[in-house]
């Protein structure tokens, strides 16, 4: 007969859950015989076993929170990691030409990169991530890390241009940055390779021709396009909900944006990777499929999966602390009648 034994998986060293632990009993114990002697005028006006009950819940609450800390659970099922000592760089245009909306048909191509960013993290899960975004500059979004939930953050909170401020971009204005990046990061972990995924339309709306992207840091990847030859409409925040960006050739009309798939692909034979364009139809595993050349491992495992049981002791914990604003308040009503009328405090 097989048992499962519970194990701990503290997110905070032993020895100062432990202080805190004990910190919190103490501390209750010492507020229930405060109020068992009746301490004070408030104490005095109501019954000790109030005070003692509730000094109890707030210990209780304490408590789970600690243990919940501790994160217990045991074993159970397995997990699929993915293992992957890589560095990789999504390259993001956030031009206002991304929120054209003829993305797997009224989808943002916006919405696509955000689909996409996501499914390649989740394949290459444990290697770091880095996100650059570039309209009219270029921005480091998040520097290499690990954390995928930083990652999901970053490119759920990203959003095209606003056309008010939009002043022209260029397809390589995140070139010279994406360049120091990876030179940084082979001088920091030598021999590390390198992924970048390029996301964009195409469209160049800077005055001054495209400079080339180097790719002599760049191990593999792909240039990920968006949007369709016949184009698609933006939507202009600055007008209404239903505003549109206007043509600036006048009339009136609504101006539309079209992929340029010549200037994607020379973007890809600078870096050295292939292109992919992206309509939402296909899935991403082909597409990775190509980005990584044979220098680069991602290797995948079965390990032993875990149930944590860690939310149960914060929604009990909740669930206890819910009546407190309310005691709260009480005590202060309490406290108001009682005051004298001329108290001046």
């Amino acid at each position: 007969m097989t048992t499962t034994a519970l194990t701990l998986a503290p997110i905070l060293p032993w020895p100062l859950l432990a202080v805190a632990c004990l910190g919190a009993i103490a501390f209750t114990l010492w507020t229930v015989l405060a109020f068992t002697k009746g301490r004070g005028s408030q104490e005095r006006a109501r019954p000790p076993q109030r005070y003692q009950r509730a000094a109890v819940i707030r210990c209780v609450v304490v408590v789970l929170l600690l243990v919940a800390a501790l994160r217990p659970g045991w074993a159970g099922g397995q997990a699929s990691a993915t293992t992957a000592d890589l560095d990789i760089f999504f390259v993001v245009d956030t031009s206002t030409s991304m929120a054209a909306e003829d993305y797997n048909g009224t989808g943002t191509r916006m919405a696509g990169v955000q689909q996409d960013v996501m499914e390649v993290a989740k394949e290459l899960a444990g290697a770091k991530f880095s996100l650059i975004t570039f309209d009219d500059k270029a921005t480091v979004r998040m520097p290499l890390s690990q954390d995928a939930n930083a990652l999901q953050a970053s490119i759920a909170t990203l959003q095209p241009q606003n056309p008010r401020y939009a002043k022209g971009s260029g397809v390589t204005g995140a070139g010279q940055l994406l360049k120091e990046r990876l030179a940084a990061a082979r001088e920091q972990h030598p021999g590390r390779p390198a992924l970048v995924f390029y996301a964009g339309d195409g469209e160049n709306t800077s005055a001054e021709a495209p400079a080339p992207m180097d790719g002599a840091n760049v191990a593999g990847g792909a240039v990920l396009g968006y949007g369709t030859e016949a184009g698609g409409r933006m939507k202009d925040p600055s007008r209404n909900a239903n505003g549109y960006v206007q043509d600036r050739s006048g009339g009136g009309q609504d101006a539309i944006s079209t992929i340029d798939e010549a200037q994607l692909r020379s973007i890809a034979s600078q870096l050295n990777v292939p292109y992919s364009h992206r309509t939402g139809s296909e899935p991403a595993s082909g597409m990775l499929t190509k980005a990584q050349p044979g220098s680069v491992s991602a290797s995948a495992a079965d390990v032993p999966g875990r149930i944590e049981l860690y939310w149960l002791l914060a929604m009990a914990a909740f669930l206890l602390a819910i009546p407190e604003p309310l005691r709260q308040l009480r005590a202060l009503q309490a406290t108001a009648r009682t005051q004298p009328k001329g108290h001046r405090g």
